[in-house]
């Protein structure tokens, strides 16, 4: 069982409590409001994000919606930027505190080529004296904790975790989230949890292990073998908001929430879709098709009603998809 006692985070004159150890992952196209609210319900108190924001998108007035939206946020809610302008790092630092971010992340391990071949994202392990300087100007911006989120290097042949690990802690950040593979890897291949344990027994911060955490028990094993203060959760919550809370409960030795049967799963999705119609429009269900493909599973008659949600041209088709399978499974 993981203490029950929150992380604390001084920050640079206003401090913060994790309550849970458990985060939720910034995800491009996929962690927005209404998915947020979703996790929400099975974890109130858990630390979410934004998506990435571009800092130099949002100087020029693009993203400010990810930022404007954070006052009707119901818990802690985190800004990952993201850019290899410190100056405007620190200025879209203070705008996500402006608007009531309880911390600011810095993201230093997206994968993504066009990302990182701008000096953004994992691009800045290989220009380790700019990432400090990030890391430094944003810290001088703003009174919040500054955390950052990367990867145990580029590549296996150059990783050096630990150098670079505390490398960012001497620069100021306060909180480090590793993903345990390289950028070179990706999503692929096995998370490097031992590497992980070297990184926290290296440390003097806390340290949350990200990477192959898709179910309670993946948590508690990673959190077994790394000894880290928490994990992070990712592409394992795409469909299964719930798995946040689940998580949760498990690490404090809470009866876990049940999974959602296919009825659950059926109103969810259709809940999802609204929402995201009400919010976005009629984009809002280009949006809901992907989240509907990964929540409507494990009944029969799912990979049908798969492949028909794609390529539902109106919301109404896309609900009336839904309701049949619900009267089907009757």
């Amino acid at each position: 069982m993981l203490a029950s006692t929150p992380l604390q985070l001084s920050g640079s004159g206003t401090a913060r409590r994790l309550e849970c150890r458990v985060l939720q992952s910034p995800l491009a196209g996929v962690s927005d409001r209404v998915f947020r609210h979703l996790v929400r319900r099975w974890a109130p108190d858990a630390l979410l994000f934004t998506e990435m924001v571009n800092a130099t998108s949002l100087e020029l007035g693009f993203g400010r919606g990810k930022v404007k939206e954070l006052g009707d946020e119901q818990g802690p809610i985190g800004v990952q930027l993201f850019d290899h302008r410190p100056d405007a790092m620190a200025d879209a630092a203070r705008r996500a505190e402006d608007a009531g971010a309880f911390l600011i992340d810095i993201n230093m391990g997206c994968p993504v080529r066009k990302i990182a071949r701008k000096g953004g994202g994992s691009g800045l392990i290989r220009d380790p004296h700019l990432a400090s300087r990030i890391i430094e100007a944003v810290a001088n911006a703003v009174r919040l904790p500054v955390t950052v989120k990367t990867r145990l290097g580029w590549c296996g042949s150059d990783a050096a975790p630990q150098t670079w690990c505390r490398q960012l802690q001497e620069a100021g950040a306060q909180l480090l989230t590793l993903h345990g593979r390289t950028r070179e890897q990706g999503f692929k291949g096995k998370a490097d949890w031992a590497a992980i344990a070297a990184v926290k027994q290296a440390l003097t911060i806390p340290v949350i292990a990200n990477g192959d955490i898709n179910t309670p028990e993946d948590a508690q094993r990673c959190l077994a073998q790394t000894g880290a203060d928490g994990v992070m959760v990712g592409r394992g919550t795409m469909g299964a908001p719930w798995l946040v809370g689940q998580i949760d409960a498990a690490l404090k030795g809470l009866p876990i929430p049940a999974t959602p049967g296919p009825a659950a799963r059926l109103t969810l999705a259709r809940e999802q879709l609204l929402a995201l119609v009400e919010a976005r429009g009629e984009h809002g269900l280009l949006i809901a098709r992907k989240h509907m493909g990964w929540t409507c599973t494990g009944f029969p008659g799912a990979p049908q009603l798969r492949h028909a949600l794609m390529r539902a041209p109106t919301p109404e088709d896309a609900l009336a998809l839904l309701e049949n399978q619900r009267l089907a499974l009757e």
